[in-house]
């Protein structure tokens, strides 16, 4: 009873129930009020008739229930409307009811009219979108939040004009991302922020940087906004731009200092330019035209004309000036013209100090109306700056370490010899320009055994000498290196250039003492002859050195002229060179095997492999013509591969255990890849390291011969033998036998060619085996031919002999293992013919 009043009685709430369906069932007092529905009106109907139009369309009347019966209660707010159609916000929940077995009896429903606050808070929200409005409409400041922490949380209009970012790409950032990196490395965001913090405002101006990275001066103001309990909720930040504001004020500050400048330097001017006409490093001279005395005179143009201060001013120009200077200044005065009329002009002046190179410049100034007329001359001594330019010119076209022409001049000079012959060729008939290439025979040797210091003074006696053997009008130039070149005017058919030729040799010849060392060095010349040969300087330079590498091939120390052949074996050089590039794939490339004998019975104990190359259409070719090519192409390095793998596949089928003996060229000594590739010939092969000799020159120890030493000893340890080949031919032969233990030293055949007629060939022989014998070394005589060579050379200790004596090289199928090798492969072939019944 007292609930049932408690319902009934209560005036702000409506409270009312439903059946399961959603059927008004009771109504109480608060519905009455709220709803202006009579109980007799309302009960019966579906509550629903309460929602709107769209909310009954959208089900949330069924929904509310819904949850309601599913989770026992649900709240909602909304419009809800009365009797008489009006509406006002509602404040709902609705109850579940079930009896005491858990059954659905109905649902209770607490209504509560909330419209009032829902219209406070409509207004708040206005307001505020007002203001929002109102922030975001303002576009000369940038207007923004931060939070504590500096992260910008709005933006407005003004800020994205300012600062050229949308709201999107900066809120969420750190509005320190507005500063240059220095600032943020001085920690100014951090600072106006603490400021702010702690006194409730900041205000600076400064540079800040837009989007694109242009910078613009800004004035900032930032703002603490705390709640009423005075917590920090953030920041409010306005941004102006006063770049153009702060320009007019640099502008008025700059005027103002210009100002006092001008005003300064006005004052100053008289006293600044006297200090200036006194103290330049020109010599200044000013002379009255109408009296003709010296009206002015700088310190510098009386210490160059005087050698001392007051010997100019006041006195006639003509009596005191040198006749050069007091010309100038009368051609200036007698044709005034101001400044752009005057000409500088670079003339020796005899001076106070003698001579002097001087660069003078003079002009008249004033005679306008009344203005009188004065003559002005500058002189600026450049003797220095003269004698240095030419030093410079000598030096760009002369070699600094001999004096001579460099290969540009010489190739200057060249052509002008040219020229003349050209434009006088009907008066010089019977002359010629003839151009002398010329090579040190074996100068990388002096380099690398005596040092470079050495070597410099060697080529410039060498200079001296060839320049004193020369004729009056005869060039001589340093191209570079060892390699120097004449130019010189020759009569006849080129007997002249010959006998030129001839006299430098000679001279070069002779020996040169240097630091206790005497030195023998040659010339190799190549010649040609301008028009006959060419008549351009490139080519008869070209047929020059053509010339010169024919000399050297031909044994060096001679001189060899230019004919047409030689373009010739040019042309069949470089075919060499094509051909050869294929040869190993074509099986062109093989290997002949000279018997290497014991010395004291004749026993054969290895064979020397010798690379030979049967070409398809030219026959034999020697090697003296394709492995200097295959040097200077780089291909050695792959046929040094091949001879490696055959010598060591064909001697691994020798029955008897003979070594072999594989030339390795110092080129091959460039790659670090060497002793891989004998490792991997021997595994190929199967042949036990030490059947294998390498024979190396004395140029691998020329040659970089810190890291030749190394591979060495890298090829050493794969147990294989080392022989050091035509000992006794190069310079410091004795110091390669402590720098690097030898299995064997090969004796030169140029020694065993005259061991039987030469008393200095039989001391060579014997010094070098006896030196072998004390070392425990082996040594080979190579190009025994002889009975006598071979009985001299026993007789003096060698070891090992080889030549014709002996045998000829031969292919590995003509040497008595090969046979063998050839009956036992035929042997084996028939078996496995039988075996197969074919």
């Amino acid at each position: 009873m007292l609930y049932r009043l408690l319902v009934q009685r209560a005036a702000d709430y409506a409270i009312y129930m439903l059946d399961p369906n959603g059927v008004v069932v009771s109504w109480n007092a608060g519905a009455a009020r709220l709803k202006q529905y009579a109980a007799a009106e309302i009960v019966g109907e579906h509550f629903s008739c309460f929602y709107g139009p769209e909310d009954r369309a959208a089900g949330l009347p069924e929904a509310g229930l819904r949850q309601a019966r599913e989770t026992g209660q649900s709240e909602a707010e909304g419009w809800r409307f009365r009797r008489d159609g009006t509406s006002f916000w509602a404040d709902v929940v609705i109850d579940a009811i079930r009896d005491d077995d858990g059954r659905l009896i109905g649902f209770s429903k607490i209504t509560r009219d909330r419209t009032d606050r829902q219209r406070l808070l409509q207004q708040h929200r206005e307001e505020e979108r007002r203001f929002r409005l109102l922030v975001q409409g303002v576009s000369d400041y940038a207007l923004y939040m931060l939070d504590p922490a500096g992260i910008v949380v709005n933006w407005n209009s003004g800020a994205e004009r300012a600062s050229q970012y949308t709201a999107a790409e900066i809120v969420g950032k750190h509005f320190s991302c507005f500063y240059g990196p220095e600032d943020r490395a001085a920690g100014l965001p951090e600072a106006g922020l603490r400021q702010a913090r702690e006194t409730g405002r900041f205000e600076a101006e400064g540079w800040r940087f837009r989007r694109d990275g242009t910078s613009f001066w800004a004035d900032v103001v930032v703002d603490a906004i705390r709640d009423d309990d005075g917590a920090l909720l953030g920041f409010a930040k306005i941004t102006r731009d006063r770049t153009e504001k702060r320009a007019q004020e640099l502008r008025v500050v700059e005027a103002k200092e210009a100002a006092e400048r001008h005003r300064d330097e006005h004052a100053a001017a008289s006293a600044f330019l006297d200090s200036v006409i006194a103290t330049m490093p020109s010599s200044v001279v000013v002379q009255d035209a109408a009296t003709g005395l010296i009206r002015l005179a700088n310190l510098q143009a009386e210490l160059l004309l005087c050698r001392c201060a007051g010997e100019l001013v006041g006195r006639p120009a003509a009596g005191v000036l040198p006749t050069a200077l007091a010309a100038m200044m009368n051609a200036a005065l007698a044709a005034p013209g101001g400044p752009a009329s005057a000409t500088t002009v670079e003339a020796p002046v005899e001076t106070a100090w003698g001579p002097r190179m001087l660069r003078m410049r003079a002009l008249a100034i004033g005679g306008r109306g009344e203005q009188p007329l004065f003559g002005l001359l500058i002189a600026e001594d450049i003797s220095d700056e003269h004698a240095a330019s030419l030093r410079i010119h000598h030096l760009a076209h002369h070699d600094g370490l001999t004096g001579l022409p460099n290969r540009e001049d010489f190739r200057q000079r060249l052509g002008e010899a040219l020229a003349v012959d050209a434009a006088h060729a009907d008066a010089t008939m019977g002359q010629s320009t003839a151009v002398l290439c010329i090579d040190l025979d074996d100068f990388k040797c002096i380099n690398d055994t005596l040092g470079h210091p050495v070597g410099d003074h060697l080529l410039r006696v060498l200079a001296k000498r060839l320049q004193d053997s020369l004729r009056p009008g005869d060039t001589l130039a340093r191209l570079g290196g060892d390699e120097f070149a004449v130019v010189a005017s020759v009569a006849g058919a080129g007997a002249e250039a010959t006998a030129l030729a001839d006299r430098l040799i000679e001279t070069a010849r002779q020996p040169v003492e240097i630091d206790g060392h005497r030195i023998e060095i040659g010339l190799s010349i190549g010649i040609a002859l301008a028009p006959e040969n060419a008549d351009t300087a490139d080519e008869l330079l070209r047929c020059g050195d053509l010339a010169l590498y024919e000399a050297k091939r031909n044994g060096r120390g001679r001189h060899a002229r230019f004919h047409s052949a030689l373009e010739a074996s040019a042309r069949y050089r470089r075919l060499i060179e094509t051909d050869l590039r294929g040869a190993i794939a074509r099986r062109e490339l093989g290997l002949h095997y000279q018997p290497i004998v014991r010395a004291e019975d004749g026993e054969t104990i290895g064979y020397e492999a010798l690379l030979r190359w049967r070409h398809p259409t030219r026959g034999p070719i020697s090697p003296l013509d394709f492995v200097p090519i295959a040097e200077e192409t780089g291909l050695i390095h792959e046929i040094g591969a091949f001879v490696l793998q055959e010598a060591c596949r064909e001697a691994s089928r020798w029955a008897s255990g003979c070594s072999v003996a594989v030339n390795l060229s110092p080129v091959q000594f460039r790659s670090t890849a060497l002793a891989a590739q004998v490792a991997s010939a021997l595994a190929a092969s199967g042949l036990p390291a030490g059947r294998l000799e390498l024979e190396i020159t004395e140029s691998v120890l020329l040659d970089a011969s810190t890291n030749n030493l190394a591979l060495l000893g890298q090829l050493k340890q794969l147990g294989v033998r080392i022989a050091l080949d035509d000992f006794g031919t190069g310079y410091s032969s004795l110091s390669y036998l402590c720098a690097f233990r030898f299995d064997k030293i090969k004796i030169d055949r140029s020694f065993v060619r005259e061991i039987c007629d030469s008393r200095e060939a039989v001391a060579v022989v014997r010094a070098i085996t006896g030196l072998s014998r004390s070392l425990g070394i082996a040594t080979t005589a190579e190009g025994v031919e002889t009975p006598e060579q071979a009985a001299c050379l026993r007789r003096e200790g060698c070891t090992q002999l080889q030549g014709y004596l002996y045998g000829k090289p031969m292919p590995a199928s003509a040497l008595p293992e090969g046979r063998e090798t050839i009956v036992e492969a035929a042997i084996m072939a028939t078996n496995e013919a039988l075996l197969s019944g074919t």
